[in-house]
């Protein structure tokens, strides 16, 4: 089975968006005509009102389109690592698709929106430079 990828789960994303939106102006509608708060609840009956309801769908399509806008908007600016990435088992680089080979941290800057920092954690520093370790435990 293929796993899902970014433009599939964005696809559904924006579908389940849209489907929401739909469910929220068929509400809307059916208030309208059955006037579920009178069937449900006893609530007083109230007269149908086609302009009110019309009003609200077309003020819920408006935001709609803005929100699945701005989905489909923040879907294309993430940047994702996705799959199995050939790595060299000695100097760490990675194999991009075209063949040539990065050093593992300019190849996840460019692909994400990650940035590094570097430093030594203690098993290292103690190996590299014992004589500033020499009062510390490593953790």
């Amino acid at each position: 089975m293929k796993k899902p990828g970014k433009t599939d789960v964005s696809k559904r994303i924006v579908i389940y968006e849209a489907l929401l939106f739909v469910f929220a102006i068929a509400i809307i509608w059916l208030d309208e005509i059955i006037d579920m708060p009178g069937s449900i609840v006893k609530a007083t009956p109230t007269p149908i009102n086609w302009k009110e309801a019309l009003f609200e769908s077309v003020i819920i399509i408006l935001f709609g389109t803005m929100i699945i806008r701005m989905t489909m908007k923040l879907f294309y600016q993430m940047k994702s690592l996705e799959g199995i990435l050939p790595i060299c088992g000695s100097c760490k680089r990675i194999k991009d698709d075209k063949g040539s080979w990065h050093h593992i941290e300019v190849y996840i800057r460019d692909r994400s929106e990650a940035e590094f920092s570097h430093g030594l954690c203690p098993e290292c520093e103690t190996k590299f430079y014992p004589e500033f370790r020499s009062n510390k435990t490593v953790e």
